[in-house]
């Protein structure tokens, strides 16, 4: 039996709206995570779901803990509470509702933010409206501390990424037969992402409290990576050069299993002409010659107002791209479920089935990659900026597009592990202070609110993430999978050390900074859609101000509100 009974509707609410926080988190967050790898075809859209829902879920669940703390007990001095912790928890409902309501907002508006930010500003504007601002903990312990990672992150991340594509460029794609390069340095990325990934769980930052020495520590993160990067080795690269080098078309996902037996196989038959083999990741890009010349050829100046286009040049398009379809129709593929609604009223088992399915399944039908290439005015010149990008050997491409996988494995647990926060940290201060009554720093946070959130944050994804997908990817710079690895693996190195530091950084930070820093290596500013990037940076300045002003009004109105007792 909860202690304060009185307040079971304030709970409700809270769950409610904490619910829908990380929902959009999902939606939201994530989706602007997994654009670089969806934008770089080395994940469709169902794919890059499926991970999502294992790594953020475990994220959450393992390491989500740690980092909730920090947003439930730094920000509002909670000691100013101790006489009537109801208020705390009345604030805490305010914040995710004004962050809740900013986030979906956002998201319908297809605005990349950063839920961090927004959460922030819900607890200090109902701090200040309960407190004043000298409630508030502005120190380096607090407020200040988070302000400057979200400062520091993009220029970390974005350093990270560039040096990590830096010497991929130069190490593997630039030299000769770079393929085979390319396979050769399979195993120490895979060493250094499982390492990585081993280091966030074991070094200080499970919720499981693993107690070992620094030394003990070391053993294990180098040992994760080392049986990765064997097991990569005996089994994925003898694949990967059978079917890279040897050109063996018939190779299935499963014989990867028979590792070295794989060198052995007999000669190649040639490839039927109808089969298809390693992607173009860059199908729908146009090099720079190519562009002069069918602007030459369609008698198209540089006057992008002048000359609109809604994407690539068709003929550079397959059949699956949006790009190719006619504008009447593509919003019709791009919404429309595969099978057309059953007739009859909706309460029909069949058409009730479909709607939900519509609902459920909504997003994994939609082509990003396609949404990506339309042209509006935040776009500009995309085939112009597209141009200027390098286009690298496929077959290493191909090469690259497994390792962003585990990379986005990776950013998508650390995500789970960081983001989780923004959402359970107000929610826990709120059934904590329903359930006892009382008042504490320091509250572990239970399975099931973190099992909550994660959930929410999957089914803000499945849902509606291709709304913030479209906006992003290649509508930022030119992506290819080479790129997407370096880019999420310079964001994940940088969420790894922040929730090691216990800072709520903003992932979506991190991965703009390291799509920005990827894109810089080009050798040009034009490479970077820089109206792209001033839209994102613009939806930051304003989340927290204004997710403030909402949860702190809310506050200040119910706080100050007359109170009216009837006569008897």
């Amino acid at each position: 039996m909860p202690k304060l009974h009185q307040y079971d509707y304030l709970f409700a609410i809270g769950t409610i709206f904490a619910f829908l926080d990380a929902w959009n988190i999902g939606a939201n967050d994530v989706a602007n995570s997994f654009a670089t790898s969806v934008a770089s075809r080395s994940l469709t859209m169902k794919q890059a779901m499926m991970i999502a829902t294992c790594m953020e879920f475990t994220g959450s669940m393992t390491v989500g803990a740690r980092v909730a703390d920090t947003i439930r007990t730094k920000i509002i001095s909670t000691g100013l509470f101790t006489k009537d912790p109801a208020v705390l928890m009345l604030a805490m409902v305010c914040a995710v509702v004004g962050s809740s309501i900013y986030l979906t907002i956002a998201t319908k508006l297809s605005m990349p933010v950063s839920t961090t930010h927004s959460i922030m500003g819900g607890v200090i504007g109902a701090g200040i409206a309960a407190v004043g601002v000298h409630g508030i903990n502005w120190g380096w312990n607090g407020v200040s501390q988070v302000f400057a990672a979200w400062a520091i992150a993009p220029g970390i991340a974005g350093a990270f990424g560039s040096i990590i594509f830096l010497i991929t460029k130069f190490g593997v794609m630039r030299r000769s037969n770079p393929a085979k390069k390319a396979i050769m340095t399979v195993p120490v990325y895979f060493f250094l992402t499982s390492a990585l990934l081993a280091l966030l769980i074991v070094w200080k930052g499970g919720s499981a409290k693993i107690k070992l020495k620094d030394p003990e520590v070391a053993g294990v993160i180098v040992g994760t990576g080392g049986v990765v990067a064997l097991l990569i080795s005996v089994f994925f690269v003898p694949y990967l050069w059978r079917r890279i080098v040897a050109g063996d078309w018939q190779l299935k996902w499963y014989h990867v299993f028979q590792g070295p037996l794989l060198l052995r196989r007999g000669e190649v038959p040639p490839m039927p002409a109808d089969h298809v083999g390693i992607q173009n990741y860059y199908r729908g890009h146009l090099t720079r010659e190519e562009l002069q010349a069918k602007r030459a050829r369609e008698g198209h100046s540089d006057d992008v107002e002048a000359h609109p286009t809604d994407g690539p040049d068709e003929k550079n398009v397959s059949s699956s791209d949006v790009a190719a379809v006619p504008e009447s129709t593509s919003k019709d593929l791009l919404f429309t479920p595969t099978s057309a609604r059953p007739v009859g009223p909706w309460y029909n088992p069949a058409v009730a089935f479909w709607i939900t399915k519509r609902v459920l399944l909504r997003g994994v039908e939609v082509d990003v990659v396609g949404m990506q290439s339309k042209r509006d005015f935040l776009s500009g010149d995309l085939e112009e900026m597209h141009a200027t990008g390098e286009q690298f050997n496929n077959e290493a491409e191909y090469t690259f597009s497994f390792l962003q996988v585990l990379t986005a494995a990776t950013s998508s647990f650390t995500h789970g592990a960081n983001d989780v926060a923004n959402a359970i940290g107000p929610y826990t201060t709120i059934y904590f202070i329903w359930s006892s009554g009382t008042l504490k720093n320091k509250v572990p946070v239970p399975d099931w609110i973190l099992a909550f959130g994660g959930a929410a944050i999957v089914i803000g994804l499945w849902t509606y993430g291709y709304n913030i997908m479209k906006a992003l990817g290649n509508k930022i710079t030119l992506h290819s999978p080479s790129r997407g690895f370096s880019m999420e693996l310079g964001s994940a190195i940088t969420v790894i050390m922040a929730t090691r530091l216990k800072l709520p950084i903003s992932t979506t930070q991190c991965i703009c900074g390291a799509t920005v820093g990827v894109g810089l290596c080009n050798g040009t500013w034009r490479t970077i859609n820089w109206r792209m990037v001033a839209w994102i940076y613009f939806g930051w300045i304003i989340t927290l101000p204004v997710a403030g002003l909402i949860s702190g009004c809310l506050m200040g109105i119910i706080l100050n509100a007359p109170h009216w007792t009837p006569k008897k």
